[in-house]
């Protein structure tokens, strides 16, 4: 088994709207990124990676590719997923934390939850997301933009099906 911790931050961008961990969050800014800015979305890419030395969000999507310009996060986990199982590892969990004077993470963590475990491949249970304020400190504190960190454990699979797969 093997550990990897992400962290992503984003400035908010009112022009776009806010996505969080695929799910949209209704009337409030969203965040600048070069694809949907979703800051959950990267924090776990680069959990999951980097549990398995495959590398961070920037090196398989990086920013400079127009390709990424506007893209789904979701999509982008999905495809880190993919480059995870060709190395036959698997995600264990995931637990991620949103640091943020707004939104209110925990009205929307089920379906945060739900969404990740679906492209993750595991259920709901084996993740986890919380919302911390920053208490009004920094540029986080003055409702700037938001913080994120993520903590993945991988397990390697020897051969057959993947028993997360379904739980």
């Amino acid at each position: 088994m093997r550990v990897g911790l992400g962290y992503d931050s984003h400035r908010f961008d009112p022009d776009t709207p806010c996505v969080l961990g695929g799910v949209i969050i209704p009337d409030h800014p969203g965040l600048k990124g070069h694809s949907d800015g979703d800051a959950i979305c990267h924090a776990v890419i680069d959990a999951i990676l980097g549990a398995a030395a495959l590398g961070d969000v920037g090196s398989h999507f990086p920013p400079s590719d127009d390709a990424w310009k506007g893209a789904d996060s979701m999509d982008l986990l999905r495809k880190a997923v993919e480059i995870l199982e060709r190395e036959n590892y698997q995600v264990v969990n995931v637990d991620v934390t949103v640091v943020c004077q707004s939104p209110r993470i925990g009205p929307v963590a089920a379906a945060i939850r739900e969404r990740l475990g679906h492209v993750l491949r595991v259920g709901p249970d084996f993740v986890s997301v919380k919302g911390k304020t920053n208490e009004g400190m920094g540029w986080i504190g003055a409702g700037e933009g938001l913080a994120v960190h993520a903590v993945a454990l991988v397990d390697r699979v020897y051969g057959g099906d993947s028993p997360a797969a379904g739980r």
